[in-house]
């Protein structure tokens, strides 16, 4: 199906979403829960981050994750993502095998500095040195455009100034853009402004969207990116996540909402909804808490059976 009618996923939950929980998650439930969304059909998923265990030591397993992953997973059409922040984590990423990285610059100076001890003018240099190692060494990249809208230090971000450090990105020749509501504190309107403006100048095949629900907007700001010409969503199963470095940045957009929601608006996911249910129960019970997207109480209260979910025959 053309990009027209369908949403693309990354899967972010492994990373994102596990990545500020309290309660430690094994190795081993970590890859139980990568192999549960592929069999759920995402396949596009990012499985961990290299970065200072020290900070976020959920990551600490990181080569463990992504090379057992790896050697279990052997279907080219599925891509399995790492984070890195740095040089250190870009090497440490290759030698646990990954071709598939992501990295992030954010517009916002203040949470630039608190995130990486980097200024965003530096964030922005090594980023640049990033892809140019990327390309010589025939590894797929995406980079993340954080704090979009607001940052939770300088507040509003002007739209220009956004645009302008995506333009600086895209310049640097990413194999993917996502542009990131880091706290969750967009609304709609703003979203579908900058959404359109960026689809205008970079299309839509490369640019993505990353989502919080943190104001409980997640949904209808993603519905705006759809109007707005996006095609391609990050979320989390079960609505994990959000920034440990962020105040208030707690709850990425549900994947769960999202595929629900596609497919009512007529769009093809890949995603097979009762199996990601199953997901969501799994990681509910590594996280020892309640989880699960805005659609979850509906669909329990009137249990009906899978076969009457949007998309499910």
């Amino acid at each position: 199906m053309d990009m027209e009618h369908r949403i693309r996923i990354c899967e972010v939950g492994p990373r994102d979403g596990l990545q500020n929980e309290p309660v430690p998650i094994s190795t081993a439930q970590k890859r139980l829960l990568i192999s549960g969304l592929i069999e759920a059909g995402l396949d596009n998923i990012e499985v961990t981050s290299f970065v200072n265990p020290k900070l976020v030591p959920q990551m600490a397993d990181s080569r463990q994750v992504m090379a057992r992953t790896l050697a279990k997973v052997h279907d080219p059409d599925i891509r399995l993502t790492a984070l890195v922040l740095n040089e250190r984590g870009y090497d440490y990423a290759l030698e646990s095998g990954a071709t598939s990285l992501a990295t992030l610059v954010m517009v916002s100076n203040t949470l630039s500095e608190r995130n990486s001890n980097m200024s965003r003018d530096e964030s922005l240099a090594l980023t640049r040195i990033l892809l140019r190692r990327a390309r010589e060494d025939g590894i797929w990249m995406r980079v993340y455009i954080g704090t979009a809208w607001t940052c939770p230090y300088e507040g509003d971000i002007p739209p220009n100034v956004t645009i302008g450090v995506a333009e600086a990105v895209w310049d640097m020749r990413p194999d993917e853009l996502a542009i990131a509501d880091t706290i969750g504190h967009a609304q709609p309107l703003e979203v579908g402004y900058l959404m359109k403006d960026l689809v205008t100048r970079f299309g839509r095949k490369k640019l993505a969207i990353h989502l919080h629900d943190t104001q409980a907007l997640g949904l209808v700001n993603a519905a705006a990116a759809i109007h707005a010409g996006v095609r391609l969503f990050d979320a989390s199963v079960g609505g994990l996540g959000g920034c440990p470095f962020a105040p208030g940045a707690a709850g990425n957009l549900a994947t769960e909402d999202l595929v629900f929601m596609a497919h009512k608006m007529g769009f093809e996911t890949g995603v097979d909804l009762a199996k990601l249910w199953k997901v969501v129960q799994l990681a509910k019970g590594f996280v020892n808490r309640p989880i699960g997207g805005r659609i979850w109480p509906w669909w329990e209260a009137h249990a009906r059976p899978a076969s009457e979910l949007p998309g499910i025959t």
